[in-house]
């Protein structure tokens, strides 16, 4: 793989994707609202070169992608990360706040499967979008959150069956329980008994879940499509 764009970039499993695949010597865009301006960083086998970024701003899309053509060409994988999460149950949820979460983790992962299709080659690519097991089952305390990675799940099968003459595989990846900011939205309460129903009983690291997505955009995995990986030590057996 030579050219890759990971969203949500900044911080957790986004970080470690983007510099475990720089690592292995790719060319990483990693997009982040969080980022200032645009930088770019030699990883000794491969580069990143960061971008202030939403994910919901079509337009920015576009010119994400004429950047990326123009100066790296087609890509080889997207990793579709970016997301929010607001633990508002159902009851309390209010339309905005529904909306804001929606814009976010399915807009932004259709806005950008769509543009990263425009950017692959004839010889296809991948596309990962990271899920989440609140993707999986009844999900409750995150009304918003739980919706929109089962709208993912569909999204994804979908993209994969309509890209596949393109050689293009998609997949979702459901990570449970993994150390990173995004947690510390949860109570110290609420996550002590989320990390208890964990048969192997602790958090997982963000690189333990980037292993499983390099794998997932590499030639290794080139048959696989419209597939689900949970990675949650067990939390949902």
């Amino acid at each position: 793989m030579k050219t890759a764009i990971v969203t949500g970039a900044a911080g957790g499993i986004g970080a470690a994707i983007a510099t475990l695949l720089a690592s292995s010597g790719a060319t990483v865009i990693a997009l982040d609202r969080s980022f200032t301006g645009v930088s770019e960083q030699a990883t000794g086998a491969g580069q990143v070169l960061s971008a202030s970024f939403d994910v919901t701003d079509e337009a920015g899309w576009a010119g994400i992608c004429d950047m990326t053509a123009r100066r790296f060409g087609p890509i080889d994988a997207l990793v579709n990360n970016a997301a929010i999460f607001n633990p508002v149950p159902f009851l309390d949820e209010s339309v905005a706040g529904f909306q804001a979460v929606t814009d976010v983790n399915q807009l932004g992962t259709f806005l950008g499967m769509r543009a990263a299709a425009t950017l692959m080659p004839t010889r296809g690519g991948s596309i990962v979008n990271v899920c989440s097991t609140g993707g999986l089952r009844g999900f409750s305390g995150a009304f918003a959150y739980s919706t929109s990675k089962w709208a993912i799940r569909g999204m994804t099968k979908v993209a994969a069956r309509e890209l596949a003459h393109r050689n293009i595989r998609v997949n979702a990846v459901h990570p449970g329980l993994v150390d990173t900011p995004m947690l510390g939205e949860n109570t110290a309460e609420s996550l002590a008994g989320m990390t208890a129903s964990v048969p192997l009983n602790r958090l997982a690291s963000p690189k333990e879940v980037a292993h499983l997505i390099a794998f997932l955009v590499s030639p290794g995995s080139e048959y696989i499509t419209g597939s689900e990986f949970t990675i949650d030590g067990g939390q949902t057996i």
